[in-house]
């Protein structure tokens, strides 16, 4: 039996180090999918001390959890599987997360893209854009009046998509209009879920997570 153990990165940068407050630990989910160099960097940049996972049982026990950004539904959720029930009821009991892209579709009940289920936190399904050109590529306008997004200084964001989460219940925050308007950014409790990839999309994403990293600052 293979045992995957987490990935350390060097903490020389840790703002502790210089007599500061220590920086926020973040577990990023390595479940097989996404850029993690780009989102780590991205992170660290906005404040936190980004830890990429590669054992699943290790969210169990993090502060916060990231699940990035790009695969397919199934794929995505194939390691998380095991451990289900009880990261949803971490989530339900306050523990803040972001899901970015395939991390914020795996949020929802399930999808038109896979057979099997998803985390199922926020109900409601991923369903397929309709829209004349998919995938959607490049960037593209978010309009929220969402805290979340104070101080972007362009509503342009970056994304790369063929799906999008369909909430049935009150969970978007935001809105982009690509063949007719679709919901691209949720939020629910301490947990939010962007469509978009925060990690390129220059000043904005940076923004973005300068602004969650400080909401979970003062969650904990």
């Amino acid at each position: 039996m293979v045992i995957r153990r987490s990935i350390k990165y060097p903490e020389e940068n840790d703002s502790y180090r210089i007599g500061q407050r220590p920086r926020v630990r973040v577990a990023v989910a390595d479940y097989g999918v996404g850029n993690l160099h780009s989102i780590r960097k991205a992170l660290e940049l906005a404040g936190a001390r980004p830890v990429i996972e590669s054992n699943m049982r290790n969210l169990l026990d993090a502060e916060v959890m990231v699940f990035p950004g790009v695969g397919a539904f199934d794929s995505a959720m194939e390691r998380l599987l095991p451990y289900r029930d009880i990261i949803v009821d971490r989530l339900n009991a306050g523990t803040p997360c972001l899901g970015i892209c395939i991390g914020a579709q795996i949020l929802f009940e399930g999808s038109e893209e896979g057979a099997g289920p998803g985390l199922g936190f926020i109900k409601g399904r991923v369903v397929r854009l309709q829209a004349e050109r998919v995938p959607h590529m490049g960037w593209n306008k978010v309009t929220s009046a969402d805290a979340a997004f104070d101080g972007v200084p362009s509503p342009y964001f970056y994304f790369a998509h063929s799906y999008h989460g369909r909430p049935e219940e009150e969970a978007a925050i935001a809105t982009t209009d690509y063949y007719g308007e679709f919901p691209s950014a949720f939020r629910k409790k301490n947990v939010f879920g962007v469509q978009f990839h925060p990690e390129k999309s220059n000043a904005s994403g940076a923004a973005f997570l300068s602004n969650f990293v400080k909401f979970i600052e003062a969650k904990l």
